[in-house]
């Protein structure tokens, strides 16, 4: 497994894939582009963390924490009514809810 990006922590084992393109299906951020054999991590950075292309992988070649990123914090705003969603890792309060 191979970290991906500094600011989450998605990993991937591009040897697992066998090219199902599952994980740039489900993706909301288009993290993933399928190519004809793989799947290739194409924007690691743009990754909320959610677990969508984990839970979707066969092979298990996609780790990520998930809960942990801004997918939480956008799923803890939705429930709390906050007016205030800051998902940006260069402000300290990164994947905080205020309001």
């Amino acid at each position: 497994m191979t970290g991906l990006s500094p600011i989450n922590t998605l990993e991937y084992d591009i040897e697992l894939c066998t090219g199902c393109g599952m994980c740039s299906i489900v993706c909301p951020h288009g993290v993933f582009e399928q190519t004809d054999h793989t799947a290739l991590a194409v924007n690691p950075d743009a990754c909320i963390e959610c677990g969508a292309c984990q839970l979707n992988c066969p092979t298990g070649a996609i780790r990520v924490d998930s809960g942990v990123g801004c997918a939480a914090a956008l799923i803890r705003a939705a429930v709390v009514g906050a007016d205030k969603v800051s998902c940006d890792p260069e402000d300290s309060s990164c994947c905080s809810v205020s309001g």
